[in-house]
């Protein structure tokens, strides 16, 4: 079984102080995928290039205390890819991806940290151009080979993906074109929402985000914006899926789907 996690950390130094280590020793995952680490290889070195018996690989947003993404895996990879070739957006550091390809299978492992609009239409804008450029490299990817994306992808697909959807129709993260994004990718694209395959239906236990207004977390207000989308034949291997809400390291809870193959 291949256990696979995902994390926004909103910052590894920030993470770590709330025990995720520890954690990681006893959860014990084949990757995880982590996203805001919001720091630079300087400040990794000596200090984060291991967590758990865990290697990690990242990528760096250019502007210091920002973003960020990077892959920690107990399997070491046959290639390290940083960024998806937009100038832009890997300037942002939003895309690690882990190759472990052998003769047999090509297969990747990616980390990928979506844009959020919420701070303004400047940033909202950025988001689209993100969601168009992005959309096609995830095809080309799907056309040679096999692959899983674990993100914080800052969009609550359908109603059941957050708390309170009548009331957020007009906020990033649930307007109307974002969700056509999501469906698109879905539909005509392609991939599959592995949590969604194992739970159609859910609605409080889905989400991975709460705000840190008001008392959205002890009343569970809120979203699902952390997600593994894969490909058909991956996706048709996984098992098992938990969201860690009790864990606090960051404002969104851990996502970890078991998979049925081996690295």
């Amino acid at each position: 079984m291949f256990k696979l996690t995902s994390l926004n950390l909103n910052g590894i130094r920030s993470a770590t102080t709330k025990g995720l280590e520890k954690w990681l020793s006893t959860h014990a995952p084949d990757c995880i995928c982590v996203q805001e680490v919001k720091c630079q290889a300087s400040d990794v070195t000596g200090r984060f290039e291991e967590m758990a018996g865990l290697k990690g690989h990242f990528h760096f947003a250019q502007k210091k205390g920002y973003s960020g993404t990077g892959v920690y895996t107990r399997h070491e990879p046959s290639d390290v890819l940083i960024g998806f070739g937009s100038t832009e957006f890997d300037a942002e550091g939003r895309f690690t991806e882990l190759r472990f390809d052998t003769p047999q299978r090509k297969l990747s492992i990616l980390s990928v940290y979506f844009p959020s609009g919420s701070s303004g239409p400047e940033r909202q804008e950025a988001k689209y151009r993100f969601l168009a450029d992005f959309y096609p490299h995830l095809q080309g990817l799907k056309n040679g080979r096999e692959f899983i994306l674990c993100g914080d992808v800052n969009i609550a697909h359908q109603e059941k993906d957050l708390k309170n959807w009548r009331s957020n129709q007009k906020n990033s993260g649930f307007l109307p074109d974002e969700r056509a994004w999501m469906t698109k990718l879905l539909d005509a694209g392609g991939m599959v929402d592995v949590y969604r395959h194992l739970q159609p239906d859910t609605t409080d236990a889905c989400y991975t985000w709460w705000s840190n207004r008001g008392q959205a977390y002890a009343n569970n207000v809120g979203w699902r914006l952390d997600y593994h989308l894969a490909t058909p034949a991956l996706a048709a291997l996984a098992r098992s899926e938990s969201i860690y809400k009790t864990e606090k390291f960051s404002d969104h809870a851990p996502i970890t789907i078991g998979y049925d193959f081996t690295l």
